[in-house]
């Protein structure tokens, strides 16, 4: 079996889009799921599945807007994938770093906006599907945090702090 990082997108961040990981878990479990974990209450989950990347996807967003009324894309990384976006990593400073998962590859010409553009202290690096973020001033007020991110790629992506990537990572990795 595959061991595979769910990461979902706007869940438990506000008063809308609640999913409880407990119930949550319970869920997949439920569904036939093996080895299901949560990390952290912001839509990490872990699961062994052998299905194909697109149909486990589907299921678990079909899963979750069925059980708890949210839709949200589920961006799914297998553990592999997951460690070479540790390895990947392009910036010094990992304190203030952050990676926007992609649903999928953006354009050449959408990277190369997104790498010529004007971001003062911050900066980007794009490789394959995973946006490499820095923000020396933090999320809080960044400029490519987000929805600009996706505009200027033109792909929907989850963003995770480099703490948060590098647990799923060990966690994945078993």
């Amino acid at each position: 079996m595959t061991t595979w990082v769910a990461l979902l997108r706007a869940v438990n961040l506000g008063p809308t889009n609640k999913v409880p990981m407990a119930q949550l878990r319970t869920a997949l479990a439920r569904e036939g799921f093996a080895e299901v974990r949560t990390y952290i209450a912001s839509g990490n989950v872990l699961l062994a599945s052998d299905e194909p990347r697109e149909s486990l996807a589907r299921r678990l967003e079909e899963l979750i807007a069925a059980e708890f009324g949210v839709t949200t894309p589920a961006i799914m990384r297998t553990a592999d994938e997951l460690a070479a976006v540790l390895a990947a990593h392009p910036f010094a400073d990992s304190e203030r770093s952050y990676v926007s998962f992609l649903a999928s590859e953006p354009a050449p010409e959408a990277v190369e906006a997104l790498h010529t553009g004007d971001w003062g202290d911050e900066r980007a690096a794009v490789v394959g599907s995973e946006a490499y973020l820095s923000f020396p001033a933090g999320i809080g007020r960044a400029q490519l945090s987000g929805p600009r991110l996706e505009r200027i790629l033109g792909v929907a992506g989850t963003v995770r702090n480099w703490r948060t990537v590098t647990a799923l990572a060990e966690l994945a990795a078993g």
